[in-house]
């Protein structure tokens, strides 16, 4: 799992029918930096344009670094090492690159189905390529980002009329999945000298 990135993006996105830049919430960057570590994901990016915002997230972050979080949940601190705060979704793409020595597959995800949405298939049959997996906050990706996005994963849907989950929720639910793929294991989950 350690080629499949995660990238939580605060803009743009959707919100009341207009694009928007929502703001950073702790248990985002939390809960999102223990489950890449958890399943041992090369990254966590979490992408917001304001530099209040990013030292907000950098100066809370620090807390578990360098003040008495450290001491007090070391667990906390591991998992945050997998934390990269950013302006923008293109330097997290070119982190990856420069990491693994190509650009990565950017699937987004949405609680509705979009253009060029890929089922689990043909998400298995992306290759050993490294995968940048985008998660946006408010209501959603805006369709500003459809040209730079290679596919969208097919929306979680439990057929109960209802689907509303939290960014936490549903990022946790996903990349269990991509883990636990039993039937056709997605090449870039292999331990094949990856």
């Amino acid at each position: 799992m350690e080629r499949v990135s995660l990238a939580l993006l605060h803009y743009p996105v959707r919100q009341g029918g207009r694009t928007i830049t929502s703001s950073i919430t702790n248990f985002d960057i939390h809960d999102l930096a223990r489950l890449a570590a958890t399943y041992g994901l090369g990254a966590f990016y979490l992408v917001h344009p304001d530099e209040g915002m990013r030292a907000l997230a950098t100066e809370f972050v620090s807390h578990w670094f360098d003040g008495a979080g450290r001491l007090f949940n070391p667990d906390r601190t591991a998992a945050l090492e997998k934390l990269r705060i950013v302006r923008m979704l293109d330097e997290a793409i070119a982190d990856i690159e420069k990491r693994e020595g190509e650009r990565p597959f950017i699937l987004a995800t949405s609680a509705t189905e979009r253009p060029k949405t890929l089922s689990g298939e043909q998400v298995a049959g992306l290759g050993a390529r490294p995968l940048l997996v985008l998660f946006g906050t408010a209501d959603g990706i805006s369709e500003e980002l459809d040209d730079i996005i290679d596919g969208y994963a097919e929306p979680i849907d439990p057929g109960t009329g209802y689907n509303h989950l939290s960014v936490r929720s549903a990022a946790s639910i996903f990349v269990d999945r991509l883990h636990s793929c039993k039937y056709k294991p997605l090449p870039f989950l292999r331990n094949e000298g990856v």
